[in-house]
């Protein structure tokens, strides 16, 4: 099988949008025939194309979800999400599926998860990630790069902080910055002195308890696809805007959530 050509079924779906879920999830994983001209399996891939995510299923994983054709099925107790692999609204002989990451994994990375699993096709990388890991027992290698823009972001209260405009504002306060501990960004921030090492937290682990807890003092980091619209709009503890920039702006300028998997893999069905 040639990796490239799942690819570009895979990215044309995606630019599309022409494989968007069905509705109710049914339990009926038969495979329907492949669309004309496009048949995967004949071309040695996989009967299930699996996917590994970062995260809980977010807005910037929905480039992934638009290939699940519909009749899906949800497996509630692994956290996976599968159906036909669609492209162009047209099956193309193989399964897709879509694993959540982050506390679905246990928070595992990603890479590892690519490691520990073999059958993991591609998973969710990123440029900092995957220089990280090139020299020890995780190397990967990126095939696609959907974002042209890190949607990470780092957000704090507008209404506690109305002079902070953006990252850089955060250091002459002293203001307390929670983030994923081993990010390279923040080793960027710091060495740089856009921020300050003392000022920075590493405990965030995801969940908006320690913002709110905090009642607007700390900062943290987020995505600009999720965050803003999930804490003015759905957590009722909070309910108003907050304030952010994207990392990219503040000069790091990694590719984030791009599709790689293991060098034995990339060569098996390259």
């Amino acid at each position: 099988m040639k990796i490239r050509p799942l690819l570009g079924v895979t990215v044309a779906a995606v630019l599309t949008l022409a494989a968007c879920g069905g509705s109710d999830s049914s339990s009926d994983t038969t495979t329907a025939p492949a669309a004309e001209g496009v048949d995967l399996l004949a071309a040695g891939c996989p009967e299930t194309v699996s996917l590994q995510t970062d995260w809980n299923p977010e807005a910037e994983h929905g480039n992934l979800y638009q290939l699940v054709g519909p009749g899906y099925t949800v497996d509630t107790a692994k956290l996976r999400v599968s159906g036909d692999l669609m492209a162009g609204g047209k099956t193309t002989g193989v399964k897709v599926e879509i694993r959540a990451g982050g506390p679905a994994i246990g928070y595992s990375q990603v890479t590892a998860e690519l490691y520990k699993d073999p059958s993991i096709l591609l998973g969710f990388t990123s440029t900092d990630e995957a220089v990280a890991h090139s020299g020890d027992e995780f190397p990967t290698v990126a095939v696609v790069a959907p974002f042209n823009i890190n949607p990470q972001i780092i957000m704090w209260d507008p209404a506690t902080y109305p002079d902070v405009k953006e990252i850089a504002d955060l250091k002459e306060p002293g203001v307390k910055v929670r983030y994923f501990g081993g990010a390279a960004y923040m080793e960027y921030f710091t060495g740089t002195g856009i921020l300050d090492k003392k000022q920075t937290d590493d405990t965030y682990d995801g969940a908006p308890a320690s913002f709110l807890a905090a009642g607007g003092k700390d900062a943290q980091q987020g995505f600009g696809t999720a965050e803003p619209y999930f804490y003015e709009k759905v957590l009722t503890e909070w309910m108003k805007p907050v304030a952010y920039q994207y990392i990219h702006e503040a000069g790091w300028t990694a590719y984030a959530q791009s599709l790689g998997g293991t060098p034995a893999n990339i060569e098996k069905y390259d």
